[in-house]
């Protein structure tokens, strides 16, 4: 029963990014090689955890491109704190059966991010919509795909730690 419980994590997280269940997105270090006519619009949605002391916002709200054609969107954060804080993101893709479908390159979220106190970056995200979106039965119905975002205060940790300790010491 422990080895089960232990394994059904691992297992989820694999089964839901191999099918894009729950909105779960797809990675790739290349872009696609198949471009449309057909277009799609992608919207952007941001949200912090309950405590989480930054701001965070889609520069852009809502893009249209083609399908397969790469996407490139920025999401703003600041630090108002006087303190540094690092942040992990956290996403999904709605509606869930465009998961599978959609497809990040590069993210800001594939790492955790640590702000100094009161700094503000962009933080791009880039990506394509798979033109293999057209030949399922449920997503080829997607015209607005929302990919959403959420932030949630994590601990520093190796790099990071070092990094910010450095921050620290050369404000004092």
């Amino acid at each position: 029963m422990a080895s089960l419980a232990w394994a059904s994590v691992p297992l989820y997280d694999w089964f839901c990014r191999t099918t894009g269940f729950g909105g779960v997105t797809q990675t790739s270090k290349t872009e696609s090689d198949v471009i449309l006519d057909q277009t799609i619009k992608v919207r952007f949605d941001a949200s912090l955890e309950r405590g989480m002391p930054w701001e965070f916002k889609p520069v852009t709200r809502e893009i249209e491109i083609n399908i397969g054609a790469t996407g490139l969107a920025f999401y703003e954060v600041y630090n108002p704190t006087n303190r540094p804080v690092v942040g992990t993101a956290s996403y999904n893709v709605t509606p869930y059966d465009a998961g599978a479908y959609f497809t990040k390159i590069a993210c800001f979220c594939f790492e955790n991010q640590a702000l100094a106190a009161g700094e503000r970056l962009q933080m791009p995200v880039s990506f394509y919509v798979d033109p293999e979106i057209l030949n399922d039965r449920d997503a080829k119905y997607a015209k607005v795909i929302t990919l959403s975002y959420t932030f949630y205060e994590t601990e520093a940790s190796g790099e990071t730690a070092f990094l910010l300790e450095g921050e620290e010491t050369s404000v004092n």
